[in-house]
């Protein structure tokens, strides 16, 4: 059964969540309205990388971003996922959530690698678990920005047989080339689809690459966007991904008493 993802390549209004809020709004329904099942937004797609003032627009996971998603979710009866600024008591996190068409949360993932070149790690806390979780009874895994640099952590996240990771992120223009690159060897040595969500734009310190795409496991891309904003649409049957994993058995055929 194919199911229909949308990905809204959106520009960031930088440090104004009510503005991106709105803006988001609109795009989701835009994308239910085409039939979209599952609607990923980019990272921090709430604040962009506005770190310095997380004190004023980060929020908990009870705010108003996370009451909107979970209303959309339900209204549209569709699947929501993206990262928000997370406020935990005294601490911050870059956040991926995924709510779901009755407006659960299913996820959420505190990105675990920091990505020093935009100042994370001097703003923001890690997170120490893994970003697995069920969709329809399909397991998925969920990845942002930065982690896919790192093929340890997504063969970990998909060792429990995850079918599907989606990623969200805000990936510079520079260095789309590795964005395209690093998903395309993500699907293929995971043998799952990959849907990959990036932000279109520029904030006052970089411009950003779009290129959202949809990869099947065999590394062909489905679908993917250009630089400027867009929802970019695209199908995946994850039930392929079981004969592709038969078909060259590489989960059965590792060797992990000699990974150390």
């Amino acid at each position: 059964m194919k199911t229909k993802i949308a990905m809204i390549q959106m520009d960031i209004a930088f440090g104004d969540p009510a503005a991106n809020r709105r803006k988001a709004e609109a795009e989701i329904k835009e994308a239910a309205d085409q039939g979209s099942a599952l609607i990923l937004l980019p990272e921090l797609w709430t604040t962009g990388y506005d770190l310095t003032r997380l004190e004023e627009i980060a929020e908990d996971m009870e705010g108003p971003t996370h009451q909107l998603l979970q209303k959309l979710a339900r209204d549209y009866s569709v699947t929501i996922a993206g990262s928000i600024a997370e406020r935990d008591r005294e601490s911050f996190y870059n956040t991926m959530v995924v709510y779901d068409e009755q407006g659960s949360r299913l996820l959420k993932y505190r990105k675990v690698h920091l990505f020093r070149l935009m100042d994370e790690e001097k703003y923001l806390e890690s997170g120490d678990t893994q970003g697995t979780f069920h969709l329809h009874n399909v397991p998925l895994a969920g990845a942002i920005c930065y982690d896919i640099r790192f093929p340890e952590w997504m063969r970990t996240e998909m060792l429990d047989g995850a079918r599907g990771l989606m990623v969200v992120a805000e990936w510079p223009k520079p260095r789309v080339d590795h964005w395209r690159s690093l998903l395309i060897s993500r699907a293929i040595e995971n043998q799952c689809f990959v849907m990959a969500c990036n932000r279109s734009g520029s904030d006052p310190n970089n411009t950003f690459g779009g290129h959202s795409l949809i990869i099947d496991p065999w590394g062909t891309v489905v679908a993917e966007g250009g630089l400027d904003e867009e929802i970019v649409y695209g199908e995946v049957d994850f039930s392929e991904v079981e004969a592709i994993r038969r078909q060259i058995p590489i989960f059965q055929d590792r060797r992990p008493d000699l990974y150390q």
